[in-house]
């Protein structure tokens, strides 16, 4: 039996991702017209926030709170109050990838424990789990919000590790579309990896993952393929 786990990212790896959409969703609430310049201009300060995160520099809440400030300002709104507001609009948009809903169901049925690891907020995370019908079939739940560190972070594929009863790491695969995050993350921790890269890029050679697909269809028919061979159960 080769994999016994599956390890997912959630956005853009189980869930559509729109920001922008989520964006000029919120806005349209407060009368706003929320198009690419305003995007643009959000964007500079939320990446970078992002790479602040990511490298344990910032905290999430202030992650949150210092991308709405020039907004709040604006609208004399709290930068808090309008992350919530986005968090929401977020998860009312919420679609699953293509060929998730099929992913899942087959590694339900085939006993594959799943479980998902996202530097995304709790606030988000779980709505989307329920809406979707998703939240019965992945145990743990792993937010980085939650667990004070983000991917690549050792510690939070430590973390998950233990929630899942510490398997055998040569029996688990990680699975994620960002290379830096996902995909180091999970490969300097032990696991086999798995890109989900939707659009045909190169990765750097210190980043090489076990396997790369480029849709969820394509990663239930490597899975399958896998089963044909015996190497998961």
């Amino acid at each position: 039996m080769k994999y016994q786990w599956i390890l997912f990212d959630a956005d853009e790896t189980l869930f559509h991702f729109d920001n922008f959409a989520g964006l000029k969703y919120m806005f349209a609430r407060h009368g706003v017209t929320f198009g690419k310049t305003e995007y643009d201009e959000y964007q500079i300060v939320n990446k970078q926030l992002w790479a602040e995160y990511q490298n344990h520099q910032i905290s999430a809440d202030q992650l949150q709170t210092r991308r709405f400030k020039l907004w709040g300002d604006r609208l004399d709104i709290s930068p808090k109050e309008l992350n919530k507001q986005f968090l929401d609009s977020m998860a009312a948009i919420c679609t699953t990838l293509p060929g998730a809903v099929e992913l899942v169901t087959y590694l339900h049925e085939n006993k594959i424990n799943m479980g998902i690891i996202t530097n995304g907020f709790a606030q988000l995370q779980h709505i989307r789990l329920e809406r979707t019908g998703f939240q019965p079939y992945f145990s743990p739940v792993v937010i980085s919000e939650l667990v004070g560190v983000a991917k690549p972070h050792s510690k939070i594929f430590e973390y998950a590790s233990e929630q899942m009863g510490s398997p055998n790491k040569n029996h688990v695969l990680m699975v994620g579309d960002t290379l830096e995050s996902d995909i180091l993350g999970g490969k300097n921790f032990g696991f086999d990896t798995c890109w989900l890269n939707h659009h045909n890029k190169e990765h750097p050679q210190e980043i090489t993952p076990t396997h790369q697909i480029n849709s969820l269809t394509e990663l239930l028919a490597w899975l399958k393929s896998l089963k044909i061979n015996n190497q998961i159960p």
